[in-house]
């Protein structure tokens, strides 16, 4: 994993009150994890929008907006008496992302859009 951020930074960016004391370690680990996962390329110093990002992340961390437990089950059931027909359907249930997340991935967008691929278009 790579560390963008520190506990430092993000208390220097959002004020020492962004999380209580005892949840600022676990928010900036998770944090960096979720940068790190972006596959972003490598920096020498990170750049201020990618430590903005990475704070902005963390808050959403603290606040237990990110990772959360995802559910499975059925997401509909119909039943007809008459033709005796039975039906489910199942699905994951989907995870609405944070205003904190869209806007780090917002602020990551341009790193994120360089990442040295090539679309592929088939006509």
């Amino acid at each position: 994993m790579t560390t963008y951020i520190s506990i430092e930074q993000v208390d220097a960016l959002l004020g020492p009150a962004w999380a209580p004391d005892d949840k600022k370690p676990r928010a900036v680990l998770m944090a960096n994890t979720w940068l790190t996962n972006l596959r972003l390329p490598e920096f020498d110093p990170v750049p201020e929008d990618v430590a903005q990002a990475g704070a902005e992340v963390a808050r959403e961390a603290a606040a237990g907006n990110l990772y959360g437990a995802k559910e499975t089950g059925v997401l509909s059931k119909s039943v007809n008496a008459d033709g005796v027909s039975s039906s489910k359907t199942y699905a994951e249930s989907s995870r609405s992302i944070s205003a904190g997340e869209s806007f780090a991935l917002a602020l990551l967008a341009h790193y994120l859009n360089n990442s040295g691929q090539t679309k592929v278009v088939r006509c």
